[in-house]
């Protein structure tokens, strides 16, 4: 039942839980859910459903944001040649010492977005305003650093696989009939506090840029308000953006993270790795998640390892 119904407004949305809210529908997890989902986990077999970071994975990139870079900061080799430690030559030709450092983008490989990375006109989630919470480096409201551990129940919608196809047609929007056809035939339901895991096919060309970048299938809007009418707490797919790509509406180019985030106080999870839950028809399952807590970012890298529930749960 959709006891949740949020209708799209365009507007931002004070949140229910308080004027000094910033994480929205994670409120949800209580000490007492926590509980429940543990004690529902069957330990024999896990999952990690987060991709690897490399090299020319592909990221978002198409207004200007850095790829993915690792280098190296120091190597044994070098070590002997600089001198940039305080120590011996022979203790540095004793010493094998390797460094690396990293730089990317906070929305590149598996990840969870915050509310401040879209908003309405000025405002993002609760009614926090860019002129009065935003520095001159990153937010100070709605940061990953203020998420909780992340222990909840999450079902597996295998969109891809109901319609007979290893990956979704190019821009095609997951909505409401797509949703409950993944539900009817799976035999699985969503409840309060889930986080809803959806699968459209696109890891099966992971990691060919072109193919996975372009015209992505995703959650279309209807799909969106129907997830958080039915008490989803957290959406997440296995494409680059989780909704439908290009956007179908002029004035709006991300017209489900808006509403998700601004209107609903619901976070989502991009590039999630589903295919060996896809392939073992695993569907409820615990996730157990914590995002890199950078303060003030607009998203955060995040390792989610899922466990099958036992029959019971």
């Amino acid at each position: 039942m959709c006891d949740y119904v949020h209708p799209r407004t365009l507007k931002v949305s004070l949140s229910p839980w308080g004027p000094d809210d910033e994480i929205g529908r994670l409120n949800w997890i209580t000490d007492e859910s926590r509980d429940l989902v543990m004690r529902s986990i069957d330990s024999s077999r896990s999952f990690d459903v987060s991709v690897k970071y490399f090299l020319g994975m592909p990221s978002w990139s198409a207004a200007g944001d850095p790829p993915f870079q690792i280098w190296m900061t120091h190597t044994p080799k070098g070590n002997e040649n600089d001198a940039l430690l305080n120590v011996s030559q022979e203790s540095k030709e004793l010493i094998s010492y390797s460094g690396d450092a990293i730089s990317m983008y906070t929305h590149c490989g598996t990840h969870i977005d915050t509310f401040n990375h879209f908003g309405y006109r000025g405002q993002i989630w609760n009614g926090y305003k860019e002129a009065d919470d935003l520095g001159s480096r990153h937010w100070n409201k709605c940061g990953p650093e203020k998420f909780p551990i992340i222990c909840a129940r999450a079902v597996l919608l295998d969109i891809a696989a109901c319609k007979g196809v290893d990956r979704l047609p190019p821009s095609y929007g997951i909505g409401k009939a797509d949703i409950d056809e993944a539900m009817a035939k799976q035999g699985v339901e969503i409840r309060k506090g889930d986080v809803v895991m959806l699968r459209t096919g696109m890891m099966t060309v992971w990691p060919d840029r072109d193919l996975f970048m372009k015209h992505s299938p995703g959650l279309n809007v209807e799909g969106a308000e129907y997830l958080a009418g039915l008490g989803a707490m957290i959406i997440g797919a296995d494409n680059i953006s989780l909704e439908n790509a290009p956007s179908p509406e002029p004035d709006n180019y991300f017209p489900v993270h808006t509403y998700l985030f601004s209107e609903v106080g619901i976070p989502i999870i991009e590039l999630l790795w589903l295919e060996e839950l896809a392939k073992e028809k695993v569907y409820e399952v615990a996730f157990i998640g914590r995002a890199m807590p950078i303060v003030g970012a607009t998203g955060a890298p995040l390792q989610p390892v899922v466990f099958p529930l036992k029959r019971s749960a």
